[in-house]
């Protein structure tokens, strides 16, 4: 995934870009990148490795440098970013959000026009920013280039380019992700996360629509090419990876995190599926808000039997390496012995993707003297791996737990019955269920109905992708 923060404005704004990116933190974790723009002294540039050390710890000592009324910057968990480019449509910075499936072979097209080289990373790969770039220079303008891009690119693309006339922002032609701008009485601001632009310093005031284009001043913005019709915006922002205080097409993460507990405990109630249980728990962090959802709904009592030691390792998948990943969460996983020992217990998590932590969670909890332990999963089985953003390390559908699972019941049989099996009516789903409360040592599982969740988020169904539990674009 990644995220960006960009500002413009009458006065110097090198914290505002410091802190709106820092506040995206959440959403990568291997680079950080900072460009300011200063009409004597030009374009400022500097990218960190931030997968050891946080981004505000980089770039404090960068801040003395930085001086300037525009910027952009980023967090990435792919390819260092932004980059600068000088090309016939003027010098500018440009930072991107999304992945790029076909990058090969757009690649080779462009070598088969004119061009002959791409800077390669130690990889071999082509930096997905600068690809975008070159797709966009073959172009007349900036927004002849970007639509070009986002058209040609098989996959996402969110957009931020900073020139010296401003910062000129696209929204993905789907609208996969959001992108808002900000406002106050000395400029303006463009942020993934609408707390961002809040916390530093200005007010929401515009949202743009999907395949939107719009260029940014400091006093004000002006669409250069408006929304589509057609939206897709991705449903884990509400989910798991959105952050609880950000609002996207005007509805609140948390409110719905919550709201998709309730309503989750609801259809269980209805079918007498409730277990019998001491506590309601959410596994920490995303999938609190769910289970805080859930316990008022069921009228069971919620707790926090185990809490996340995060001040040296805030986020479990920082490091690189799986095996590090898992013995990092396993470490920071702290229990409160007092709310385990003989209880039984019921966690909600966000979602079930590969189901690795999960199942050294319950050992964990075993371990401390848990009775039982019930698992609920906030969203249907993931069947499919995302093929619009990069939000999931996992390289195949293969890797997926319940794709796996139905792999080893049923054979190449089961992939033929992928929506049976995230049906928990059914025979083949209750098989699932069965399959991995085994594997897992739960005692009882439950995963959120695609409808539910729908209901959850509250906007349009077919505005909404749901591509990694459907297969449906």
């Amino acid at each position: 995934m990644g995220g960006f923060f960009g500002a413009i404005s009458k006065r110097d704004v090198t914290l505002d870009i410091f802190f709106g990116v820092d506040y995206h933190s959440h959403l990568g974790t291997r680079r950080g990148g900072m460009i300011i723009y200063d009409q004597e002294d030009g374009f400022q540039r500097q990218i960190h490795s931030i997968e050891n050390t946080p981004f505000r710890t980089k770039f404090e000592k960068d801040l003395q440098k930085f001086h300037g009324t525009s910027g952009i910057g980023c967090i990435s968990d792919t390819d260092p970013q932004p980059l600068l480019v000088r090309s016939h449509l003027g010098v500018y910075a440009i930072s991107t959000v999304g992945i790029i499936n076909n990058a090969e072979e757009l690649v080779e097209d462009y070598f088969n026009g004119h061009a002959r080289q791409f800077m390669a990373m130690s990889s071999g790969k082509v930096n997905a920013c600068e690809l975008t770039a070159a797709l966009i220079n073959q172009k007349d303008s900036l927004v002849e280039g970007i639509r070009y891009a986002q058209q040609v690119i098989d996959g996402s693309s969110t957009i931020l380019i900073l020139t010296p006339d401003g910062i000129v922002a696209s929204r993905d032609r789907l609208g996969r992700l959001p992108v808002l701008i900000g406002r106050n009485g000395e400029g303006c601001c463009v942020s993934f996360e609408s707390f961002a632009c809040t916390k530093v310093g200005y007010e929401n005031a515009y949202e743009l629509g999907p395949g939107e284009i719009v260029r940014v001043t400091a006093d004000g913005w002006e669409t250069l090419a408006p929304a589509g019709d057609k939206m897709r915006i991705c449903a884990f922002l509400w989910t798991y990876y959105g952050y609880p205080n950000s609002n996207y097409e005007g509805q609140n993460v948390e409110v719905t995190r919550c709201r998709n507990g309730e309503i989750m405990a609801r259809a269980e109630a209805a079918k007498g599926a409730i277990p019998d249980v001491d506590w309601v728990a959410g596994v920490p962090d995303s999938g609190v808000p769910h289970a805080i959802g859930y316990a008022n709904a069921s009228g069971k009592p919620f707790a926090r039997p185990f809490v996340k030691y995060t001040p040296t390792w805030p986020r479990s998948f920082m490091p690189a390496n799986q095996e590090v990943r898992n013995q990092v969460a396993k470490m920071k996983q702290i229990p409160v012995p007092e709310l385990i020992q003989g209880k039984k217990l019921l966690f909600v998590d966000d979602s079930i993707v590969r189901g690795t932590q999960l199942r050294e969670t319950v050992d964990f909890l075993y371990g401390a003297g848990a009775r039982e332990v019930h698992m609920r999963s906030a969203c249907p089985p993931i069947m499919y791996g995302c093929k619009y953003l990069n939000f999931s390390r996992s390289n195949s559908s293969m890797e997926l737990l319940a794709r796996k699972t139905v792999q080893e019941l049923e054979g190449d049989e089961g992939q033929k019955h992928l929506e049976e099996y995230a049906d928990s009516s059914t025979r083949r789903g209750q098989c699932l269920l069965k399959s991995i409360c085994e594997k897992l040592g739960f005692d009882s599982l439950g995963y959120q109905s695609l409808d539910g969740l729908l209901e959850a988020i509250g906007i349009d169904k077919d505005k909404i992708c749901t591509y990694c539990w459907t297969g449906k674009e």
